[in-house]
């Protein structure tokens, strides 16, 4: 019996230290990321930048934001949040790659600090994808 226990509880330990995050209780909370964060957009074989914008993120999942610089901000919906990681989806809006279409995009975002860094997929009503990257800071 006192073996079994230590086998259990010689897992956790190793468990602690393979994941601190997980050990911690779950990872990134909201209101850790909350703030104006700006960012770029970034596609091709040399990251080549296409797009600014100013994400606003609560402590929450509402009034989250996403603003181009000549436009309305669109709403952002929180998708899923864990280890270091939120996912979330704006759309449909004017195409800034695509005039005349729309799309809808989805930010998969790694947040350490005051640094984001991540993907994004734009889906079209074609069906065609558009991947990319993206960077952000938090302002001060």
């Amino acid at each position: 019996m006192n073996r079994t226990l230590l086998v259990i509880l010689a897992g956790c330990i190793i468990g602690a230290v393979r994941n601190p995050v997980e050990a911690q209780g779950g990872g990134i909370k909201l209101s850790d990321v909350a703030g104006t964060w700006v960012g770029r957009s970034m596609a091709g074989p040399k990251d080549s930048v296409f797009s600014t914008w100013v994400l606003t993120a609560t402590a929450d999942r509402q009034g989250w934001t996403f603003k181009r610089p000549k436009g309305d901000p669109y709403p952002m919906r929180i998708i899923t949040v864990g280890g270091d990681s939120v996912v979330t989806e704006v759309g449909p809006y004017p195409s800034i790659l695509r005039p005349g279409q729309t799309a809808t995009t989805r930010f998969v975002g790694h947040y350490h600090g005051s640094k984001m860094t991540g993907t994004f997929e734009a889906h079209y009503p074609s069906g065609d994808v558009v991947k990319g990257k993206v960077a952000a800071t938090r302002k001060k």
